[in-house]
């Protein structure tokens, strides 16, 4: 096929589709420059997830129906919703304002694909309150402008995309310089590498020419963080994050009039506020550290919904633990060959040594927030010397990420949906390395099913009757106590687990949890469920005082 000099509804899709496989090729190496506003390490996922999104909705227009107009509003609607976090949401609205201004067209010309992108980094700054120079906003002006600058004189399609990408890459290489943390840490900006590669696949569909591949053994970047944490009752106050604590996400149902004054109250709560949408339905995120006004500036203005928050102290301290266990020593021993390989997601040195002890070949690092890319779930995976592979997520968040993974694996993979540390393990019981991975998995579903779960975590901020550093013991993820001495909390909790028909109780101790405090633990079983065994493994687990595994 020739050089294109006008794209239809056809190309635009195929240049859509082929930006979500590369930002799926890509999305590990995004991850692993993502430095600002905080640590997170997930531009890259972000990123992908708005696109499998936007992939969707193009792939539920029936075929009759496809034209510019229903490809365009299937790409704007599809990133609205499909948004996820702050690099997310941004491109989202870069390809809302692109698709505006296609969306009448019929074919597209280097003039108007230029006034398309221009009208793209119009949107996008406009979307955030306070818009920061060096991140992917620059990157879509500076390309916009030199696209709109070539497609002067009736100049052909393909050179108002050269000038475009050829600037982006330049514009993403100046990054460094306009934001200390980024030259701090010697990366460019992730979200702008991600602009890139849209770029790069229209000019895929365009010219034909391949999307750049990541580049082969590419260094992780060292990245400038301390090592913070949510601060545990009793403990110092971490350094590691700075700005507002909290990520606030939701989707607002409000009238486009109400906006206006919604935004001017977020603008008094917090930074990093990115509000898209329009026609009564909105896609908000803020970093506050006041959550409850956060929300009710929503309510005030409409209904929202999908709320979600994130502990951004959190994340910078699994990014801690991320960043240690992506070093050498986090090699297993030689692997010997299996008919079943066991893959699976864990936090921490010893709770990854458990596993390993446990049978399984690859532990992959990382937990709540610090969700592993699917790249790197596949990396693992195909790393097995074994024919076929069972994938153990341990999170609820990483179970759609595996279900990726398994996908595109070269081999077959069995997911068991386990939802936490605790029934990975209760799964690992029952593992046989020389049984096929069908059977592995339903014995290891069984298992974890079987197995019930508590943790004992520390509450982070104040939430109604819940007050900071009060202890919380949590039951299949719901709070059922809450006390601010650490041993009444946990042997409450235990009195709620533990019933006389339970066999056998194992304590997996916390990583800064006293000795005392599990002896008063012991002591508590000893007492009230005399014919209970009780193990306690001190594997000093991160982010919890407790897990506890009744069987």
């Amino acid at each position: 096929m020739g050089v294109l000099d006008r794209l239809d509804h056809t190309h635009l899709r195929a240049a859509v589709v082929g930006f979500r496989d590369a930002l799926r090729a890509h999305q590990h190496r995004l991850n692993r420059l993502n430095v600002y506003p905080v640590p997170d390490g997930d531009t890259g996922t972000n990123m992908a997830l708005t696109l499998e999104s936007v992939v969707t909705a193009l792939d539920e227009v029936s075929e009759p129906d496809r034209d510019m107009a229903a490809t365009c509003k299937a790409i704007s609607h599809g990133s609205l919703m499909g948004a996820r976090g702050n690099s997310g949401v941004i491109l989202s609205q870069v390809l809302r304002g692109l698709c505006h201004r296609l969306d009448d067209a019929k074919h597209v010309d280097g003039t108007s694909l230029a006034a398309a992108l221009a009208e793209a980094s119009t949107a996008a700054y406009a979307a955030v309150m306070r818009p920061v120079e060096g991140t992917i906003l620059t990157v879509v002006r500076e390309a916009s402008e030199a696209a709109v600058a070539a497609g002067t004189g009736e100049k052909r399609l393909v050179e108002v995309l050269d000038a475009a990408v050829r600037t982006a890459r330049e514009s993403l290489a100046r990054t460094p310089d306009l934001l200390p943390v980024l030259k701090e840490a010697g990366v460019v900006d992730a979200g702008g590498a991600g602009f890139v590669l849209f770029l790069d696949a229209l000019l895929q569909v365009v010219d034909g020419r391949p999307v750049p591949e990541v580049p082969e053994g590419e260094a992780e970047p060292s990245l400038p963080v301390s090592a913070g944490s949510a601060t545990q009752p009793g403990g110092e106050e971490s350094a590691g994050i700075e700005g507002p604590r909290y990520e606030v996400m939701y989707l607002l149902d409000a009238p486009d009039e109400k906006i206006d004054a919604f935004k001017a109250t977020w603008m008094e709560i917090g930074e990093s506020i990115v509000i898209v949408g329009g026609d009564g339905l909105w896609n908000c995120h803020i970093h506050a550290d006041d959550i409850g006004a956060s929300i009710e500036a929503g309510i005030e203005a409409g209904r929202p919904r999908q709320i979600r928050v994130t502990d951004l102290a959190g994340q910078v301290e699994e990014e801690r633990w991320v960043r240690q266990g992506l070093g050498p020593d986090a090699q297993g021993p030689p692997r010997q060959k299996v008919a079943t390989a066991v893959v699976t997601v864990a936090m921490g040195d010893t709770v990854r040594d458990g596993f390993r002890s446990m049978g399984a070949q690859e532990v992959v690092v990382g937990g709540q927030t610090m969700n592993p890319s699917t790249a790197d779930l596949l990396d693992a995976i195909e790393a097995t010397d074994a024919d076929e592979v069972v994938l153990l997520p341990n999170n609820k968040n990483i179970i759609p990420v595996a279900g990726q993974a398994a996908e595109l694996a070269s081999k077959p993979v069995r997911v068991v949906p386990t939802r936490g540390i605790v029934a990975g393990l209760a799964a690992m019981l029952v593992y046989d390395a020389d049984a096929p991975a069908a059977a592995n998995a339903k014995a290891m579903e069984q298992a974890a099913a079987q197995v019930v779960s508590g943790q004992v975590t520390w509450a982070v901020r104040d939430s109604g009757e819940i007050n900071e550093g009060d202890w919380l013991g949590l039951a299949d993820e719901e709070i059922v106590v809450v006390h601010p001495d650490l041993a009444t909390c946990s042997t409450r909790l235990l009195d709620r687990l533990v019933e006389d028909r339970h066999e056998l109780v194992t304590v997996f101790v916390g990583e800064s949890t006293a000795d005392e405090v599990t002896d008063a633990v012991e002591s508590w079983l000893a007492a009230n469920r005399p014919a209970v065994t009780v193990e306690v493994q001190r594997w000093r687990v991160p982010l919890s005082a407790y897990l506890f595994s009744v069987e």
